[in-house]
């Protein structure tokens, strides 16, 4: 990856909605050359999707939270099932897969607390491979700049 790829990058962190003809302009590159870069850049899954940040507020979804969860065991089986389920779960915007205290970091979204109750209850507290839960409240959200610092 050289200094064009990072500049095409840090457009696209700005504004991944940007037309190739913006890209160019930003980049002061032709346009053609923008488009074979981005081909190249998602042949190699430097860029792996492009996503819409949606206003969960205005989508009624009122509460969030991160709630860490704990596994019985570390039983490879498990831990792979875990996996595979908890991201189909109504509410769940992101899973993460940790080393430390907890095994997993889910991020859920729902329209109030009663339903982030039922959530914990429904999907983790009756689940057998886990041991145990906490649940964080989000009160607000900041959206990082690490990625344009890492781009230069």
């Amino acid at each position: 990856m050289d200094d064009l790829d990072r500049r095409i990058l840090r457009a696209l962190i700005s504004n991944a909605r940007s037309s190739g003809a913006a890209l160019a302009s930003a980049t002061g590159v032709a346009e053609s050359t923008v488009s074979l870069r981005l081909k190249r850049l998602q042949s190699e899954k430097v860029i792996q999707g492009t996503h819409v940040d949606l206003d969960l507020m205005a989508l009624g979804m009122t509460v969030q939270a991160l709630i860490s969860v704990r596994l019985v065991s570390i039983v490879r089986e498990d831990v792979e099932n875990f996996r595979r389920e908890a991201p189909g779960w109504p509410g769940v915007i992101d899973l993460y897969h940790m080393a430390g205290a907890d095994d997993f970091l889910l991020h859920v979204a729902a329209r109030n607390s009663i339903e982030l109750r039922d959530f914990v209850l429904e999907h983790l507290a009756s689940h057998p491979a886990v041991a145990n839960t906490e649940t964080n409240l989000i009160f607000e959200h900041a959206p990082g700049r690490g990625l344009e610092r890492l781009l230069g």
